[in-house]
């Protein structure tokens, strides 16, 4: 089983050197990725209409792909995982380009995770039709994958049209995987039928009897679309704010008996001062799978 942190967005602010900081700590640790949420604009909660979402203009966000740009040259063998990109909210060919170049820059370390967002603020925004995102993501997702992997596409979709181009550079993994994140069934079955894997939230899939069960459902749905699960990842996560390091670690040890690859931990939305509070969180989870001899 692999281990990966959640980068703090909510906490660690806008200053690069606490950035690196992070992020050198974590793989001094020795944990396997980072993870990092995508949000591109937070809405004012006076806005006419009112705002129930769970972020707003205060809630601070890296760019993810910016943020693993930056931090490729800085840490040297960290896996990135986006988990997850809002993809329908975003160009396609552009999200491809800036993925194959943290790719290249990264040496073949990125983990595309993507899915089709709850924010109709940001879609406005941004130019792209919220109504119709879970039917645009499977095109957006099959032009990605020829991108990544043709010199030259010639692709005529209902909403994109390449006419005989390519990227220049290349991403090194061809393709580079491509997961989901979701939770409603439309998207998990999607999920099932599309992606390389699957990145859970906290809210689904815990380590419990029920998260047993919707684990076993999201397989079957995999094997319903002709798949293997043996070869369809599945990556969960664990949340500081639930629990303690106990806690942590035995949840761990039954993912990795469920055959789970990989768990995250969050240690954002836990009351943690400080950098170094999370990163102590960090340090007592990586130590604590070590001892119960999971990784």
């Amino acid at each position: 089983m692999r281990f990966g942190a959640v980068f703090p967005q909510l906490d660690i602010g806008p200053d690069a050197a606490a950035v690196a900081h992070y992020a050198t700590a974590v793989e001094g640790m020795g944990y396997d990725f980072i993870v990092a949420y995508d949000h591109v604009l937070g809405a004012h909660p006076d806005r006419p209409g009112g705002w129930t979402g769970a972020y707003t203009h205060l809630s601070q966000f890296h760019e993810p792909l910016v943020l693993f740009g930056f931090l490729a040259g800085i840490v040297k063998k960290l896996e990135f995982v986006t988990s997850i990109i809002v993809l329908p909210q975003r160009q396609t060919a552009l999200v491809a380009k800036q993925a194959a170049e943290v790719d290249v820059l990264s040496g073949g370390r990125l983990r595309l995770g993507v899915g089709i967002g709850w924010n109709a603020v940001e879609f406005e925004a941004l130019g792209e039709r919220f109504t119709n995102r879970g039917r645009r993501i499977e095109e957006q997702i099959a032009l990605m994958r020829r991108l990544w992997t043709e010199e030259v596409v010639d692709f005529t979709g209902r909403w994109h049209r390449v006419d005989r181009a390519g990227l220049n550079p290349m991403p090194i993994r061809r393709p580079i995987e491509v997961w989901m994140g979701g939770g409603a069934e439309p998207a998990l079955r999607r999920i099932a039928r599309i992606a390389d894997g699957y990145l859970s939230r906290e809210s689904y899939i815990r380590p419990n009897d029920e998260g047993r069960v919707q684990l076993e459902q999201l397989r079957g749905w995999v094997r319903e679309a002709g798949r293997d699960p043996a070869t369809f990842g599945i990556e969960t996560r664990l949340g500081v704010a639930r629990g303690f390091i106990e806690e942590w670690v035995k949840g761990a040890a039954t993912y990795q008996e469920w055959g789970v690859n990989a768990v995250e931990l969050n240690t954002m939305n836990a009351k943690l001062a400080t950098i170094d509070d999370h990163l102590n969180a960090l340090r007592a989870f990586r130590e604590g799978v070590r001892a119960a001899g999971l990784g």
